[in-house]
């Protein structure tokens, strides 16, 4: 559902719920990034980068700066393609797009998919960028809540069979991001996947799987719900983003090329060929497994880190799901209004993601807020939690304003 943008109505409308986007990118001087979902600055591979393009450029010369790009793009499909067989999922050229992130994988399905007439079931809370894509082509949404196993695909199954009864419209999309979820941190067990592909096949709708942190398990990673697909239910999104580089913007679809091919017709921005080519030189050169467990040791140490400050600084009354991989917190400090106490955070020095904005209805979301230690050091961490929890403690203490 694309309408024309009427600026001086709908810039008003845009706003009119306080974005993140604001603030996250004027945060105060100084201030401690528990809200930054970033990698740790020091393990984004700058200078082995600096030394892909350079080999690049020296062996290819101005190939890769042309519209058609490199060779070296094939090579970096082949390593998604590589990568995903390890993972179970064996996929044909034709069955894989590389496309700018995954945020234009999910875009370009849901231009493919969805109307005004559609609807589409998501997880409450789930990823804000993903509600405000959907939000483009349809206004018709179911949500499921999330317990520390995930999406409670019970619930699901009552309200679809519930939607049945009443002859009213079956989602025509699920979107999930079922291992190590943003915001919640959570993993969608594995009874929950079998029964979630279940459903899919019962009610006959498609699910996107947002895979954006599978790789960075802290454990034992779970299976993908592509691999344990047998009826081409799953549409697969994945994203080097996390564990490489945001800014080159790598991302990749892998389904039935009944929907790759139209998803390829549809993209129409050549989707950075030097940055691709830059990747793939990059990874040519790295032992990526190597590199995977790199990123996990560091990240589970500051996801303990992060753990063990909360458990001590933070009152008991306030609680968390204990993440199994991935980036995230989530943290619910029930009375309070998270969105309404930042700008004290602010005024002490550190910042996080008030839980509303990953609700469609942001008043579910009043009572939580996200924290993330990817970003921010150990000592970062340690004393960010300190400062969030003498905040916490203020205002849960704080007297009832009178009538």
């Amino acid at each position: 559902m694309k309408t024309t943008f009427n600026f001086s109505k709908d810039i008003e409308l845009a706003f009119k719920n306080d974005p993140p986007g604001q603030w996250l990118s004027s945060l105060p001087p100084g201030c401690l990034r528990l809200s930054s979902g970033y990698p740790d600055p020091k393990f984004v591979p700058s200078e082995d980068i600096k030394l892909a393009v350079t080999r690049l450029l020296n062996e290819e010369k101005d190939l890769p700066l042309h519209y058609m790009g490199s060779p070296r793009i094939l090579q970096l499909k082949k390593f998604l393609q590589d990568r995903m067989a390890q993972r179970g999922v064996t996929v044909t050229d034709e069955e894989v797009l590389v496309t700018s992130g995954a945020c234009q994988a999910i875009d370009l399905i849901a231009r493919i998919l969805l109307d005004e007439e559609a609807v589409v079931a998501i997880e409450s809370p789930t990823y804000m960028e993903a509600l405000e894509i959907f939000q483009n082509y349809t206004e018709q949404y179911i949500t499921i809540p999330i317990d520390e196993e995930g999406m409670q695909t019970e619930l699901l199954a009552e309200m679809l069979a519930n939607r049945k009864e009443k002859s009213l419209s079956i989602p025509r999309l699920l979107y999930t991001i079922p291992t190590y979820q943003n915001p919640t941190g959570t993993t969608l067990s594995f009874s929950r996947r079998q029964q979630l592909l279940k459903l899919a096949e019962q009610y006959d709708f498609l699910i996107i799987e947002d895979d954006a942190y599978g790789e960075l398990g802290f454990h034992d990673r779970p299976q993908l719900l592509k691999a344990m697909d047998t009826n081409n239910r799953v549409v697969y999104v994945g994203s080097l983003s996390k564990v490489v580089a945001p800014g080159m913007r790598i991302g990749w679809v892998v389904a039935d090329q009944q929907l790759v091919d139209p998803l390829n017709w549809f993209k129409k921005d050549l989707t950075h060929p030097f940055d691709q080519a830059t990747m793939a030189s990059f990874l040519e050169a790295i032992d990526f497994d190597e590199h995977l467990t790199s990123l996990i040791e560091v990240y589970k140490s500051k996801c303990n880190v992060m753990l063990t400050a909360l458990k001590e600084f933070l009152p008991p009354t306030v609680s968390w799901f204990v993440p199994k991989g991935g980036y995230f917190v989530w943290v619910n400090i029930p009375g309070v209004d998270t969105s309404t106490m930042l700008s004290q955070a602010f005024e002490a020095g550190v910042s996080y993601v008030p839980g509303k904005y990953f609700f469609l209805d942001q008043e579910k979301g009043l009572e939580y807020l996200r924290l993330s230690f990817s970003y921010a050091t150990e000592e970062d961490i340690v004393h960010g939690v300190k400062l969030l929890a003498e905040i916490v403690a203020v205002t849960i203490n704080a007297p009832e304003c009178e009538e």
